[in-house]
C-alpha cells in the first residue's frame, strides 16, 4: 500500500506539472518558435516545474537488482538517479541559458551594423512629383486625440449600447472608400458585461470621417464575436495562437473592407538577423471579426483595401538604423558622422490609396530643423525620402500656436501637404476640451510664413496671399471658359462672411459660384432665365468671373 501511494503521488505530480503548464500556455500564449524570447521563457519554467517532481520520482523506487546479482539499497539508488537526473537538468538548463545569451548578442546592432542598415532602402524622390495638391475637402483635420473625443460622444448617445458596451482605443486611421477615416470596434465594459452579451457579441463599431469631423456609429446586422475584449476561445490573441501556433504576431489592427466588413489585420514578425534581430514582416494573417475566418498571405499577397501592415513604430525603428548606422555602430555612437535619425512624432499621409507614415529627419544632435522628410507606406514597407530643409515639427506647432496664443490654442502634430508647389506644415488648433476650433498652415522652408483660418478653406486662402506677398508662389493664369444655358437650379449661402449664388444650368452637373458681392447682377435671374457665364475652375468648383448676358 505504502508503495501504491508513491505511485499515486507520482502520477499527481506528473499531471500537476501538466496542467500547470497548460495554463500558462493558455494565459500567457507564446509561439512555439525559437525566435520568440516567451517561448524560451517558457521552456525555463517547464524545468523549474520538472524539478519540482524530481524528488517524487525518486521516492518511488525501493531496490533494483546490479549486474551481479546483488540488491542496491533505495539509498544508492535514490542518490544515483538524483545525480544522473540534476545533471542533466542542470546541463539542459545551462545549455538554453548559454544559447539564449549567444542568440541576443549575435542579433545585436553591434555586430550586424551593416545588416540592421539594409532592412530599409529609402528611395530618393521629388515632392511635386508624388505629393500633389489636393482639395481641402480631402484633407483630414482631426488627430487621434480628438478623434477618441468625438467617438466617445457618439457612444454617449447610443442609450441601448452605452451601459453595456465602451468605444476601443484602437482608432485605427484607413483609407475607406477614397476618404481618410478612423474605426474602432465596441468592447465589453468589464467582465460582468461580458457575461450578460457575449452570446449576442458586440453590436457595432465607431466610424469618423477625418475630413467632415462627422462621426457614426456602424451598426452590425453580424455581430463582431472574435476581438481583443472577448474572453476564452474567442479572444482574438488565443483564437490566433491556437490557430497559428508558431507565428509570432505584432501589432494587430482593426479596419474595415470596401464592404465595411470588420477584420482583424494579424502581420506575423520575420526575423532576418540571428535568433531575436532584424524585425520586418513576413505574412499577414486576415481575421473575419464576425465569423473568425483566418486568411493567411504572403506579404506580397495582402489584399489592396488593408492599409495597416507595418506599425509606425516598426517603420520608424527601421528608418532609425537606416540613418545612424552608415558608418557602423561605434560611429552611431561617438563621432555620429552622416548620422540621421526621425524627428519625434509621426503622422499619416493618404497617398495612391494607402497610409503613408510622415516624419521629419534630423540630424543626430541638438538642432531644431530638419534636412528632408521620410515617407514609409504601411502596407507594404516602400519608403520614400525627400530632401527639404526645414523648420522640425515642435517648432513649427509652436510657431503656430504663437499666432493664437491669447487663445490657449494647442497645435496637432503637422500633416504634410503641397499648396503651391510649396513643402508646407497643415496643423489643426484645438480648444482646452481638445474641440479643433481653427486651422493653421505654415511653410516648411520658411517657418515664419503662417496663416490662420477659422476653416481649411479660409486658411488655404490666407496661406496663398501670403505665399504671394513673400514671392514663394506666383498667381498662375486661369483659363477663362465661357457657357450659355437655361438655370434649372438656383441656391444661396453664406461663405466667409460673404453671400453667394450657386446655379446649375440644363443638362449639365456642374455648379457655378457666383460672388454677390461682385457681381450683383445675379440677383436678377430667376429658375427659367437664359445666362451667359466666364469661369474658371477651382476644387471642382466653376468660379464666375464674368455675366455676359443680361437678363431678357
Amino acid at each position: 500500500m505504502k508503495e501504491k501511494g508513491k505511485v499515486v503521488a507520482l502520477i499527481t505530480a506528473i499531471v500537476s506539472v501538466l496542467i500547470v503548464a497548460f495554463v500558462f500556455y493558455y494565459l500567457a500564449l507564446p509561439a512555439v518558435n525559437i525566435h520568440s524570447p516567451g517561448f524560451w521563457v517558457f521552456l525555463l519554467i517547464l524545468l523549474c516545474l520538472a524539478a519540482c517532481v524530481y524528488y517524487p520520482l525518486t521516492l518511488h523506487f525501493t531496490e533494483v537488482f546490479k549486474p551481479n546479482g546483488k540488491k542496491t539499497t533505495k539509498l544508492e539508488f535514490k542518490t544515483r538517479v538524483q545525480k544522473t537526473v540534476g545533471v542533466a537538468m542542470g546541463g539542459i538548463t545551462i545549455v538554453l541559458f548559454v544559447a539564449f545569451i549567444i542568440g541576443g548578442i549575435a542579433s545585436a546592432p553591434i555586430v550586424n551594423a551593416s545588416k540592421y542598415q539594409k532592412l530599409l532602402t529609402p528611395e530618393t524622390r521629388d515632392f511635386n512629383t508624388d505629393i500633389h495638391e489636393v482639395s481641402y475637402d480631402k484633407i483630414p483635420v482631426l488627430d487621434r486625440d480628438s478623434a477618441v473625443t468625438i467617438g466617445n460622444r457618439v457612444m454617449g448617445t447610443m442609450v441601448d449600447m452605452v451601459s453595456q458596451f465602451e468605444v476601443s482605443d484602437m482608432y485605427s486611421q484607413i483609407n475607406y472608400q477614397d476618404k481618410p477615416v478612423r474605426v474602432s470596434p465596441l468592447q465589453y465594459g468589464n467582465l460582468i458585461k461580458w457575461f450578460s452579451n457575449y452570446s449576442d457579441g458586440i453590436p457595432a463599431y465607431i466610424r469618423i470621417d477625418m475630413t467632415t469631423q462627422q462621426a457614426e456609429c456602424i451598426r452590425l446586422s453580424e455581430a463582431i464575436r472574435y476581438s481583443k475584449s472577448d474572453h476564452f476561445g474567442r479572444n482574438i490573441y488565443r483564437h490566433l495562437r491556437f490557430a497559428c501556433p508558431t507565428y509570432i504576431f505584432d501589432e494587430i489592427n482593426f479596419e474595415i473592407n470596401e464592404e465595411g466588413t470588420p477584420y482583424w489585420i494579424c502581420p506575423v514578425k520575420k526575423y532576418n538577423i540571428g535568433l531575436f534581430g532584424g524585425v520586418t514582416i513576413g505574412r499577414v494573417v486576415l481575421c473575419n471579426a464576425v465569423t473568425g475566418e483566418l486568411t493567411d498571405y504572403t506579404i506580397d499577397e495582402v489584399p489592396e483595401w488593408v492599409d495597416k501592415v507595418y506599425s509606425a513604430d516598426l517603420l520608424i525603428d527601421l528608418y532609425d538604423y537606416h540613418g545612424t548606422l552608415k558608418h557602423g555602430f561605434l560611429n552611431s555612437k561617438l563621432s555620429q558622422k552622416d548620422c540621421l535619425r526621425t524627428t519625434d512624432g509621426y503622422n499619416y499621409v493618404a497617398l495612391e490609396d494607402d497610409i503613408w507614415v510622415y516624419t521629419g529627419i534630423t540630424s543626430v544632435g541638438q538642432d531644431e530643423s530638419n534636412v528632408g522628410f521620410i515617407l514609409m507606406n504601411q502596407r507594404t514597407m516602400e519608403s520614400r525620402y525627400y530632401e527639404i530643409s526645414g523648420a522640425e515639427e515642435y517648432s513649427a506647432m509652436s510657431s503656430a500656436q504663437g499666432k493664437v496664443q491669447h487663445l490657449n490654442y494647442t497645435a496637432t502634430f503637422p500633416l504634410l501637404l503641397n499648396v503651391g508647389g510649396e513643402p508646407t506644415y497643415f496643423m489643426a488648433l484645438k480648444d482646452s476640451a481638445g474641440l479643433v476650433k481653427s486651422y493653421a498652415m505654415l511653410n516648411i522652408e520658411k517657418y515664419q510664413t503662417v496663416a490662420i483660418g477659422d476653416s481649411v478653406a479660409q486658411c488655404e486662402d490666407a496661406y496663398k496671399k501670403l505665399l504671394n506677398e513673400s514671392g514663394l508662389l506666383k498667381e498662375e493664369e486661369k483659363q477663362i471658359d465661357k457657357v450659355q444655358g437655361k438655370i434649372v437650379k438656383i441656391a444661396q449661402a453664406v461663405r466667409d462672411g460673404n453671400s453667394h449664388y450657386y446655379i446649375m444650368l440644363e443638362n449639365s452637373q456642374e455648379i457655378y459660384d457666383i460672388s454677390v458681392a461682385d457681381y450683383v447682377d445675379i440677383i436678377r435671374y430667376n429658375v427659367g432665365d437664359e445666362i451667359q457665364l466666364e469661369y474658371y475652375t477651382e476644387n471642382g468648383i466653376r468660379m464666375v468671373t464674368g455675366i455676359t448676358t443680361k437678363r431678357l
